[in-house]
C-alpha cells in the first residue's frame, strides 16, 4: 500500500509564499517516481501545475512559471512545491501524485488559499 501525504496549505494574501510537501510512504520506491503536483479549482478541472522526472528534469504550467518550483528530496521521500507571488487565481486544492510503471498514486489533497 503506498500513501502519499500533501502539507503546508493554507489562506495566504496575495503576493505571499507558501510551501507545499507531500511525503510518501509504503511500498513504493520513491526515486524511480515521476512526482507531480496538480491542482483543481472548484468547479474546474484538475490540472497539473509542475512536474520532476526521476531524472530532475522539470516542466511548470504556463501559469506558474517562474513562481513555482518543484523539488524533491528522495532520502526523504519527499516533493516539495514552493509557491511564490501568489495569486487569487491559484487558490485551489493541491495534490501530489506519483506514477511509475508500477503504477499511479494520489495524495489527499491539500487547500490553497489565496486572498485578494
Amino acid at each position: 500500500q503506498v500513501q502519499l501525504v500533501e502539507s503546508g496549505g493554507g489562506l495566504v494574501q496575495a503576493g505571499g509564499s507558501l510551501r507545499l510537501s507531500c511525503v510518501a510512504s509504503g511500498s513504493i520506491a520513491f526515486s524511480t517516481n515521476a512526482m507531480d503536483w496538480y491542482r483543481q479549482a472548484p468547479g474546474e478541472q484538475r490540472e497539473l501545475v509542475a512536474r520532476m522526472s526521476v531524472f530532475g528534469t522539470t516542466n511548470y504550467a504556463d501559469s506558474v512559471k517562474g513562481r513555482f518550483t518543484i523539488s524533491r528530496d528522495n532520502a526523504k521521500n519527499t516533493v516539495y512545491l514552493q509557491m511564490n507571488s501568489l495569486k487569487p487565481e491559484d487558490t485551489a486544492v493541491y495534490y501530489c501524485r506519483a506514477f511509475s510503471a508500477r503504477g499511479i498514486y494520489w495524495g489527499q489533497g491539500t487547500q490553497v488559499t489565496v486572498s485578494s
